[in-house]
């Protein structure tokens, strides 16, 4: 490779390993608590996290995704426990019948050494709302008003026990569209859809005068609230799971209807109605998550959002550029070969981000900054192969074979003729992967590595839009800071070759 690449993407790594060294580290054995990516389970997460730190190190990865992902992240030993649904766990995971018992799921998790335990005391079933006086009752009676509009959630459509289970067994002929949870009921009010699936604990159901269509054929089973866990958490954590099991029938449905109502109307941040709850003094007071866009851009906490995001950037461009750069060559030198390595290229920048992180997790083996760094790597790829060899391509005829006449030997060739000709294009590819991966490493929070992903995930599951723009606003100043950065690079490249 030539040396100017070779110091340009060496000093990508020195900055990513700058920023890791100022990264808190944590502690070799935490108990890893995740959550999903909606309102409850974040609560619950914390909840969880805050009993379990006064006995020990805890730390909880919040907003990793929905089912799959998050069991994945279990299995894989990335999280040591989580909280969901027995309904969940029985007809989405396990696939058992829907009126399975808790022993009977405990039996199908411990082949694969999971646990489910500490039933929390409140059941938050699934159900189908509608916003209109008029409408129907009854699921039965969605049956006869096919014009109906459905928005319903992705997981939800997708589910076993969800939306197939519900039109098959009430012969629904509506044709549901796909909608994130966290803006379902301002859609439905704002009559953009006419009924929608909610969890019975929802706080919006209250705010929003919404019909809950009854399940008179019973269709939902229970889906009562527990702790899923790896069977070897009790012996790792003992006083932190002794804690834990203290948590056994001590939330209501009534408890999660205000903490919800807390969050999602209130504004109150999920640590602070953890602590209220566990405290005893109810929710409502402090830690608010919207003190306004300002407040939130000057926190403390963008700082780390931003050593993480720059991170993850900075390692995934890094390693493409040391990587990418030698594809492209070998594409600009044999042109057979050079096809299938730009369709490989090109076949791994369609796959959606969020589905190549959850087939990471497995392959990987673990949650956090190593699948959100292959999958940012294997994004940045396509512009600096295709501009390495689009740039070498261009290089007249002539310049190589008045080199070669010179005694230059091939790679000779390539280090003072080919490649500071072609540079300006290879640095343009460069900074085109770091440009998008500045946007995409927000699904990095997904997988619980952090970033301003972090504010988006948490934004969308509340409809929260100051935190959206507050995660989205730091991500578009950097995008533009970096390619002002490579402007100014490429003015100094230019500057240099001129002299």
């Amino acid at each position: 490779m030539p040396a100017s690449i070779q110091r340009f993407s060496a000093a990508l790594f020195m900055a990513l390993a700058a920023l890791m060294a100022i990264t808190p580290s944590a502690h070799a054995d935490p108990l890893r608590i995740g959550s999903k990516r909606f309102t409850e389970s974040y609560i619950l997460g914390e909840i969880l996290t805050q009993t379990a730190a006064a006995h020990g190190e805890a730390r909880h990865l919040p907003g990793l995704g929905n089912t799959a992902i998050v069991f994945a992240a279990l299995k894989a030993g990335s999280i040591d426990l989580y909280p969901d649904y027995t309904g969940t766990l029985a007809g989405e995971i396990l696939k058992l019948p829907p009126d399975a018992t808790l022993a009977q799921i405990q039996q199908a998790l411990a082949p694969m050494g999971l646990g489910a335990a500490i039933a929390l005391g409140f059941e938050n079933t699934y159900a189908i709302a509608v916003a209109d006086a008029a409408a129907p009752r009854t699921l039965s009676d969605l049956a006869g008003q096919p014009g109906l509009r459905l928005g319903l959630s992705h997981e939800f459509l997708g589910r076993a026990d969800g939306w197939p289970m519900l039109a098959r067994r009430y012969g629904l002929p509506q044709q549901p569209v796909g909608i994130d949870h966290g803006i379902a009921y301002e859609a439905l009010a704002a009559r953009q859809i006419d009924a929608t699936d909610i969890y019975s604990t929802d706080a919006k159901i209250r705010k929003f005068h919404l019909r809950v269509l009854a399940d008179n054929l019973h269709v939902f089973p229970r889906y009562d609230a527990v702790v899923v866990y790896r069977l070897d958490v009790p012996r790792r954590h003992p006083a932190a799971w002794q804690a834990l099991q203290g948590l056994a029938g001590k939330i209501g449905a009534a408890d999660m209807i205000d903490m919800n109502a807390a969050a999602e109307i209130d504004g109150e941040s999920f640590a602070a109605i953890a602590r209220g709850f566990l405290g005893g003094h109810g929710v409502g007071g402090a830690g608010s998550l919207r003190d306004g866009l300002a407040g939130v851009l000057w926190s403390a906490d963008t700082w780390r959002l931003t050593m993480r995001h720059l991170a993850l950037v900075g390692g995934a461009v890094g390693a493409a550029t040391l990587v990418g750069v030698p594809l492209g060559i070998i594409a600009a030198r044999r042109r057979r070969l050079g096809q299938g390595v730009l369709t490989l290229v090109s076949v791994l920048q369609t796959i959606p981000s969020l589905a190549l992180l959850a087939m990471l997790i497995p392959l990987l083996g673990r949650i956090g900054v190593w699948p959100a760094m292959v999958a940012l790597f294997l994004y940045a790829l396509l512009p600096i192969v295709r501009n390495t060899c689009t740039g070498l391509q261009q290089i007249a005829p002539g310049m190589r074979d008045a080199a070669r006449a010179l005694g230059f030997r091939p790679i000779q060739v390539l280090r003072y003729i080919e490649a500071p000709l072609a540079m300006p294009v290879i640095l343009a590819g460069v900074k085109t992967a770091a440009i998008i991966s500045v946007g995409t490493a927000t699904i990095a929070a997904f997988v619980g590595a952090g970033g301003y992903g972090e504010r988006i995930a948490t934004g969308l599951a509340l409809n929260d839009a100051t935190l959206l723009l507050a995660g989205a606003v730091p991500a578009a100043v950097l995008a533009v800071a970096v390619q002002g950065a490579f402007g100014l690079l490429e003015a100094y490249w230019a500057r240099g070759r001129g002299g």
